[in-house]
């Protein structure tokens, strides 16, 4: 299903000292500081798998999302997405992705939810029997029937977050990729968001992608994590492997940051 193979990102940030006269100075002679995202990462994902993608800030993580999802470019390597490879077959790509960014919506701000969703259809072209099933099922397991014709400025964080989920299913995709899908959301909301990704995994086969810091996340929902920090893979396992016997998980995986030095 999804093929990563010695997979390289750099990106070129400029650098300057605080103040005007520094300012002045960028303007003719700009310095620049290479950031190595991603190196030499390789991993498989099977279909219909849940995987762990975990690491701290800055491991990589939401660069990896980004190229599998075709938003970036490696430098280098090879990457498949059940066959296709992401970045130059886009608009294929993404009729049979989903992806979620905790902290970037979909949802068009000043319009009722309901509004976004028809646009979305529109987008991705899904038939209006589909469409209309689609989005009678995600109303009814996500519980948006009173949301729907509210605006999203207007939605609480949890609420917008099982919008955002629907709109990233509408179209029916095989992949999910979700980048930290539960960030700020209460007890309740992250509940209701675990168990229907649970749900959809189970009901449609959905292979999924999490990346997150919040591990009860983890533990909720796979059973597979792979381990990325300074763009490398340093570990690829199952969730008992990493707990070794038991613990709370957020010690234990605090502790096997520091065991990698990340």
């Amino acid at each position: 299903m999804i093929a990563v193979e010695h997979v390289c990102k750099t990106y070129r940030i400029a650098k300057r000292e605080a103040g005007f006269c520094a300012a002045m100075k960028a303007l003719f002679h700009r310095e620049y500081e290479e950031i190595r995202a991603l190196d030499d990462v390789s991993f498989s994902v099977g279909d219909g798998e849940m995987v762990g993608y975990i690491g701290p800030n800055g491991a990589g993580k939401s660069s990896t999302i980004k190229i599998l999802s075709g938003i970036l470019t490696p430098d280098s390597g090879t990457v498949l997405v059940d066959g296709r490879v992401p970045y130059q077959k886009r608009v294929e790509h993404v009729k049979q992705i989903g992806v979620v960014f905790g902290q970037r919506s979909q949802l068009w701000w000043d319009v009722p939810v309901i509004d976004s969703f028809e646009l979305l259809k529109d987008i991705y072209t899904i038939p209006e029997s589909v469409y209309q099933q689609s989005l009678a099922e995600l109303t009814e397991r996500l519980k948006l029937s009173e949301l729907l014709r509210s605006p999203a400025r207007q939605l609480s964080l949890g609420q917008r977050m099982r919008c955002e989920i629907a709109a990233s299913l509408l179209h029916r995709p095989r992949i999910l990729f979700l980048d930290e899908p539960t960030i700020g959301l209460d007890a309740v909301s992250k509940l209701a968001v675990r168990d229907f990704i649970l749900k959809q995994n189970k009901t449609h086969g959905t292979t999924v992608i999490l990346t997150t810091h919040d591990m009860q996340d983890i533990e909720a929902l796979v059973s597979r994590i792979i381990l990325i920090g300074r763009g490398k893979i340093l570990l690829d396992g199952t969730l008992s492997d990493i707990k070794k016997g038991g613990g709370n998980i957020d010690e234990t995986v605090a502790k096997l940051y520091r065991s990698y030095h990340i």
